[in-house]
């Protein structure tokens, strides 16, 4: 699923909202979400998870094509963590 799916299932499931109103929301959501993430916060959302920053230390690597050695910079990279809700309600059915 893509946002505008996303958007256009919630709009149809709440046909007192306009569409561009649920569009807003959800991507006033997703931006508080990021903005968090790059400050260095964490944000939970219970119940269907933790979206969190994991460091990645400099190091060195290589170029699958080539085999040459490269050196790879040090990064920040989101992280997510499903909640307890989520993992029951995808493993209901093992």
């Amino acid at each position: 699923m893509i946002k505008s799916e996303l958007v256009q299932k919630i709009a149809e499931a709440n046909p007192h909202l306009y569409q561009r109103d649920v569009e807003n929301i959800v991507n006033a959501i997703l931006d508080q979400i990021v903005d968090a993430l790059a400050k260095g916060d964490r944000v939970e959302l219970r119940g269907f998870g933790a979206f969190s920053v994991k460091h990645r230390e400099a190091r060195t690597g290589r170029n699958p094509r080539t085999g040459k050695q490269v050196d790879v910079t040090s990064k920040s990279v989101p992280y997510f963590k499903t909640g307890k809700e989520m993992r029951e309600r995808l493993n209901d059915g093992d």
